[in-house]
């Protein structure tokens, strides 16, 4: 029996799930060119590509402008199969100096193990970039706000810069899918953790490449594709899920940003240092501006320095004893969450490095959730905030 693929999923309100780890063929040769050149429309082995996967990826393609993408189990397993596809042994990467902890210690910590140096630089100082950037350069990889300290880097500059020199510049736009989208900016390849707000309900983890359709079938190569050979496969379920979940992310973002200008904007009003790229106070304010889409707002990530450990953690308790949100490290789910960066997602990153940063042990994180009363979230943080804060 012959089961073509190619139209999986017409017809279907939700398409049905391809659990199938393995797909039949009609013939040795057929198997024989689908591991040669493939054939459109058919599957071969999970691990290389399914229809669920297929599907989804399909829909982050179209999301962020890109001509094709794939998926992965995390969003790790996206950055580290990215930066194996395209360095070697001897190849250098230049990347902000703010990215999130766990990418620092994947370019600071094992890359060298494969003889792949980084250089850390601060990526809104073009200057620093270009002296960077030597013969040996292949990526410039940066966020488009970074995590956590929100700076937005120039994306036109720094594709011109690199597509000059014939450097691929690798964006993590996780924090801000809809409102932003690189590829259209210059990026060649957009690498998100599918867990935070394209999934955003807490529940399940991811990663996605999207960049040209040639770039991605190098990576899904039987051969040489570093997704295909190191295996960060996303699983049937998963890809579903999170393909229903997608529907949702415009009304979702929609509400983050709604929520987070309202909660910033208060706080900021009552004399705290926040900081919130909606914000005119925002050093990068008018560069954000000019490359998000106004429909979406400016996200929800606004963070707020409490100056010390101790009173941040007690911030924090207070926040969880009112009921608001959840003292937890991710971002992008629908319920309010806040945490330390310094002593959780960027305690990869050194001490000195996280100094020469600004990040302080102090520094509150908070990913703004989709309550549906704004004014009565901000009044509640402010609240806590008075009671914690100002009485130190």
């Amino acid at each position: 029996m012959n089961r073509n693929f190619a139209n999986f999923g017409i017809g279907h309100v939700n398409p049905p799930i391809s659990d199938s780890a393995m797909y039949e063929f009609d013939t040795g040769a057929q198997m024989t060119e689908m591991f040669e050149t493939g054939i459109a429309g058919r599957y071969l082995y999970g691990r290389h590509l399914s229809p669920s996967n297929h599907l989804l990826a399909e829909e982050l393609a179209q999301l962020e402008g890109t001509e094709s993408a794939c998926v992965m189990a995390t969003g790790m397993g996206a950055i580290s199969c990215v930066v194996m596809q395209l360095c070697q042994t001897g190849d250098e990467i230049v990347a902000s100096r703010t990215v999130y902890g766990g990418t620092y210690a994947l370019f600071a910590n094992l890359l060298p193990k494969f003889g792949i140096r980084t250089s850390f630089v601060n990526m809104n100082n073009l200057v620093e970039v270009q002296r960077s950037i030597t013969d040996k350069t292949k990526i410039v990889y940066c966020e488009t706000l970074s995590n956590p300290l929100l700076a937005c880097p120039d994306l036109v500059a720094l594709s011109k810069l690199c597509k000059a020199q014939g450097i691929k510049l690798v964006v993590d736009n996780t924090f801000t899918p809809i409102i932003v989208h690189p590829a259209t900016l210059g990026a060649d390849i957009v690498v998100h953790s599918l867990t935070k707000y394209i999934n955003g309900m807490g529940d399940h983890l991811g990663g996605a490449v999207c960049a040209s359709s040639e770039f991605i079938a190098s990576l899904l190569d039987v051969n040489t594709g570093s997704s295909m050979l190191l295996g960060p496969t996303m699983d049937a379920q998963v890809s579903a899920a999170i393909r229903k979940n997608l529907q949702t992310l415009p009304i979702r973002v929609m509400q983050h940003s709604k929520n987070a200008i309202t909660v910033s904007r208060k706080l900021q009003e009552n004399g705290y240092p926040v900081v919130y790229p909606g914000l005119p106070s925002h050093p990068d304010h008018t560069r954000f501006s000019e490359i998000a889409d106004p429909a979406f707002g400016c996200g929800a990530v606004f963070t707020f320095d409490c100056r010390d450990r101790e009173t941040a953690d007690l911030f924090m308790q207070e926040l969880v004893r009112k009921g608001i949100g959840h003292l937890a490290v991710s971002l992008g789910f629908v319920q309010t969450l806040f945490s330390m960066p310094a002593c959780s997602t960027s305690s990869e990153i050194p001490e000195e490095e996280r100094d020469r940063m600004g990040l302080s042990t102090g520094f509150v994180r908070f990913s703004v959730g989709v309550e549906p009363d704004s004014e009565l979230l901000a009044n509640q943080i402010l609240d806590a905030a008075n009671k914690i804060i100002k009485s130190l």
